[in-house]
């Protein structure tokens, strides 16, 4: 079968999307978050900000691509959530969690403001905003509350009564520099594109060469690697130890991205680097796929699958196909696709099943997780494969 096919894709995305259509929208407000792998939902009051926006992202962004414009009605249904629940007035920042449209977690985390930016740079590319106005001010809200100018990145937590936390991490800049990207689309705007050039160049240049040439995840407060941060926790959700193959191919993607925007050879140079090392180390032969963990060594430290990490890095292995034409990247292109296809997509019910163990057996039937899945990685990796492949034909 191939998978390097724009109808496929198209038609598949339209398949993800179909698992949620009819039933994410929430009546008392925002969306239904968690899924069981029919569709069921359960613990329906609880709402996350990633998934939120997310969400938010998922429609607006398929709504052209797939001509569908009623998805622009279900991403402006998020916004209004997003606006009116998530953001508290009195002070000033957004709900992490709520309960019934309750504020749980009052914590302001730059991960989360990074999905805020992105859900407005896709509704302003969307045309479901018609201002640059909440773009800019979430860039102000993030270089107020979170930049940190001595190290060209960002700090990660900001607690309910203002205090920073000393944990800095690499996956909320990655994040941040995703929707740089999509912010300077958005509106045209360099600032935005210079955002992202420089925390791609500090965390992918500046901090790598600390740590052997890969992304390593924890950081102390001056960004020195902080080698022992979860160390005995290597499955945590947002910060688990190790390196992590799927966001090395991440930012093989992002890297690319930007260098889409404004060629730098170094872009293609570390994109490739990225994504061979880590696939190279994490590519399981005996069941397929790709692991989520290996430590300093090279051993795995979490032999789970995880669907994202599939999907990024065949999005990933696309845009090196493009950029290169070296064959190999289209034959990892199939083969993450092959085995996706073969035990991630959800052939009965839709979507894509959320984590795997290493031979492939479920954990739960737990499909979908307030902040933990949305199907926005399946979901942007195949527009991203679309996206690729609409260029190539052009050229």
């Amino acid at each position: 079968m191939n998978f390097y096919d724009t109808n496929f894709l198209k038609t598949h995305s339209q398949e993800i999307l179909a698992f949620y259509d009819d039933r994410v929208i929430d009546s008392n407000g925002g969306y239904f978050q968690n899924f069981y792998d029919d569709g069921t939902t359960f613990n329906n009051g609880f709402k996350q900000l990633v998934s939120s926006t997310r969400i938010i992202v998922n429609y607006a962004m398929a709504a052209s691509v797939l001509d569908k414009p009623d998805y622009l009605k279900t991403a402006q249904h998020g916004l209004d959530y997003l606006e009116q629940v998530h953001w508290q007035e009195e002070s000033q920042g957004y709900a992490w969690t709520l309960q019934d449209n309750h504020p749980l977690d009052m914590t302001q985390q730059a991960y989360g403001y990074a999905f805020v930016l992105l859900a407005y740079a896709a509704a302003r590319k969307a045309g479901i905003i018609s201002s640059n106005d909440k773009l800019n001010e979430t860039y102000q809200l993030l270089e107020e509350r979170f930049w940190q100018a001595d190290y060209g990145l960002y700090a990660d937590t900001l607690s309910a009564d203002g205090i920073l936390s000393k944990y800095r991490g690499q996956n909320a800049n990655m994040h941040i520099c995703e929707a740089m990207i999509s912010a300077y689309e958005a509106t045209n705007n360099p600032l935005f594109l210079e955002r992202a050039n420089s925390i791609a160049d500090n965390i992918c240049n500046k901090q790598a060469s600390l740590t052997n040439g890969l992304v390593w995840e924890h950081y102390t407060a001056s960004f020195q690697p902080d080698w022992e941060y979860n160390k005995t926790d290597p499955k945590n959700l947002y910060r688990p130890w190790g390196f992590q193959p799927g966001h090395q191919t991440e930012w093989t993607k992002l890297l690319l991205q930007l260098n889409r925007h404004a060629p730098q050879v170094w872009f293609v140079e570390k994109a490739q680097q990225l994504f061979d090392d880590s696939f190279d180390r994490s590519w399981d032969e005996n069941h397929g796929g790709l692991i989520y963990g290996f430590d300093p060594q090279g051993n795995w430290c979490d032999d789970d699958k995880y669907f994202w990490v599939q999907a990024e890095s065949f999005a990933a292995a696309a845009l090196l196909y493009q950029v290169t034409d070296d064959q190999s990247y289209l034959d990892n292109y199939q083969k993450l696709w092959q085995y996706s296809w073969q035990h991630f997509v959800d052939h009965k019910y839709g979507a894509w099943f959320r984590v795997l163990r290493r031979d492939n057996s479920k954990y739960s039937n737990e499909k979908s997780l307030a902040g933990a899945k949305c199907d926005y990685h399946s979901l942007g990796a195949c527009l991203e494969a679309i996206r690729v492949l609409k260029m190539k034909s052009s050229t």
